[in-house]
């Protein structure tokens, strides 16, 4: 078994290795971080897919379904496998660390490896549904944040990019140099040209989330009272040229319209319901990428502090929503809102005097940056308290297995 100590290495917001033993503990951290149930889960529970299991919210989702609704079912992530040369990717050892909580939980959940928008990935899944886990699916869970995109169909390949619409937007973004020293600078971002909105939408809009539950309920797998959800964002006006009004807002706009349609679909075929789910602001390795959006959540933390609510309690209260442990709660257009306490009249206006102030001298005053850089380390299993970094660690960890 390969052992080595991994110190993090990393070019900007992208570290090159992932610390195996750090992102079991995060793992852990964000179980016992789960609020648990009213009632302890009983029987069998309910199946459940969620697609973009390892990271971010659909970590999240994972953790907090298991938890607080006691689901069984399938996940599926997109992961690397260590090599000589590299660890694993993060999300990879993150699964490993879920499948250990899952075992010891008691629940039969299965961990697919590969393309969540190939037709292989639907046919493997729904096949899985039907012969392990009894031909009924409960709930689907939709949160897929990727560069690009092949349909299966017409066998084109679509990337997303990361654009203004209309015209270029200059804002003021984070950045930190090789010793950690934080920069505020005003970055430009050309706009989008010739098909880059059709681009982005056919990669993150609801496309595959739409045929994901066709070919399910192609296959009769949609149990009755089906639910799905997609995660999306909305977040402030001081990074809505970049995101809301952008490529990527075309992408949630069109996964919103897709929610609207399968909603109404399968209402009438399955007494179901879908929604999106507008989740609060988190340091993911996703946003990090977004201009804008680090240096609007480190002032963000500097507001709110511990007010700050993580992701896995933000899902449990999602989950509590769609097994009817809580009131199910849409806005006008339809749409789960997790994200009040970000978007408060008065968390934005102390965001946006602090944003207005910020610069390389000042913001030290006005953003929680020891906690933004250490959530940065932490998506790759670093910074992780009561890990030991000088100590040799193993990173060729298995793939989670299942028995037929």
């Amino acid at each position: 078994m390969s052992e080595r100590v991994l110190t993090p290495r990393n070019r900007g917001f992208l570290f090159l290795d992932s610390h195996p033993a750090g992102c079991e503990r995060l793992v852990a951290d964000m179980w016992q971080g789960c609020p648990d149930p009213a009632g302890v889960p009983e029987g069998a529970g309910p199946v459940a897919l969620i697609i973009g299991s390892s990271a971010g919210y659909g970590l999240a989702a994972t953790l907090a379904g298991l938890k607080r609704a006691g689901i069984r079912g399938i996940m599926v992530s997109f992961e690397k496998a260590p090599t000589e040369r590299r660890t694993a990717t993060a999300g990879w050892y993150r699964t490993a660390a879920t499948a250990d909580i899952a075992r010891t939980a008691g629940r039969d959940l299965v961990f697919l490896n590969g393309d969540a928008f190939s037709d292989t990935m639907k046919n493997q899944v729904a096949d899985l549904i039907e012969q392990r886990f009894g031909g009924r699916l409960d709930y689907l869970i939709y949160s897929v944040a990727a560069p690009r995109r092949t349909d299966p169909d017409a066998g084109t390949t679509y990337a997303s990019v990361l654009k203004p619409i209309g015209q270029a937007n200059r804002t003021k973004t984070l950045l930190f140099d090789d010793q950690g020293v934080p920069e505020v600078r005003e970055v430009e971002t050309g706009p989008a040209e010739g098909d880059d909105v059709e681009q982005t939408v056919a990669v993150m809009g609801g496309a595959d989330w739409e045929r994901w539950v066709d070919h399910l309920a192609g296959r009769d797998l949609l149990g009755d009272g089906f639910a799905t959800a997609a995660l999306s964002y909305i977040g402030s006006p001081l990074t809505a040229a970049i995101y809301r009004q952008g490529t990527i807002g075309a992408a949630k706009a069109h996964l919103e319209a897709t929610a609207r349609s399968l909603n109404e679909r399968l209402n009438k075929t399955v007494g179901g319901r879908a929604v999106t789910s507008v989740n609060g602001a988190a340091v993911t390795q996703s946003s990090t990428a977004i201009p804008g959006i680090a240096l609007y959540t480190g002032l963000l933390r500097g507001v709110l502090g511990e007010d700050m609510v993580p992701p896995v309690r933000q899902l449990a209260a999602l989950w509590d929503q769609l097994t009817g442990a809580a009131p199910l709660t849409l806005d006008d257009e339809g749409r789960v809102r997790l994200d009040n306490w970000e978007l408060a009249d008065d968390v934005q206006a102390a965001v946006a005097e602090r944003w207005e102030a910020a610069t390389t001298n000042t913001i030290a005053d006005l953003a929680d940056l020891a906690w933004f850089r250490a959530e940065v380390q932490r998506l790759y299993g670093f910074s992780v308290p009561g890990i030991d970094y000088t100590a040799a660690v193993a990173t060729d960890i298995p793939w989670p297995t299942h028995t037929p």
